[in-house]
């Protein structure tokens, strides 16, 4: 299963750089620089596009190829609640932005301007939350408490 152990450590470098972009694009568009926000937005969609790859190609392998099950949280005490609160709000607001994001997206693209920013105020703390708790849940996982 060795290959597999390259996957938790990519997608969540994938979730922080998105995180990234994001920031670096509300940035620029609170600085009016509109070309370089378009840039880190489309770049930022790239990259959660590529988490999402990632993430469904690691647990497909792990579950039909290798018949093993999710990752098991080793935490104990408070840090069980804590990480598995993370979790569940991070995979919920994951799954209900995605849509949000793609049509936020299209908005700006099709140069809906009023619309695009006033879904944007709504999505972008959102999908932020999502990036920022994604690498949030690795580190809890894989760092802090790894399986033996």
């Amino acid at each position: 299963m060795e290959p597999l152990q390259i996957f938790p450590h990519l997608n969540a470098i994938l979730n922080g750089l998105s995180g990234i972009f994001l920031i670096a694009g509300f940035f620029f568009i609170i600085t009016k620089r509109v070309h370089a926000h378009r840039f880190c937005m489309l770049t930022a969609s790239i990259v959660s596009t590529l988490f999402l790859i990632c993430y469904l190609t690691f647990h497909v392998i792990r579950t039909y190829a290798f018949g093993l099950g999710p990752t098991k949280f080793t935490g104990e005490g408070l840090a069980r609640p804590i990480y598995f609160t993370i979790l569940t709000s991070h995979t919920i607001l994951a799954a209900l932005v995605t849509p949000f994001v793609i049509l936020t997206l299209w908005r700006g693209l099709k140069g809906q301007f009023e619309k695009h920013r006033k879904i944007a105020r709504l999505v972008f703390p959102v999908w932020l939350y999502v990036s920022i708790t994604g690498v949030v849940v690795y580190l809890m996982l894989y760092q802090l408490y790894p399986a033996q």
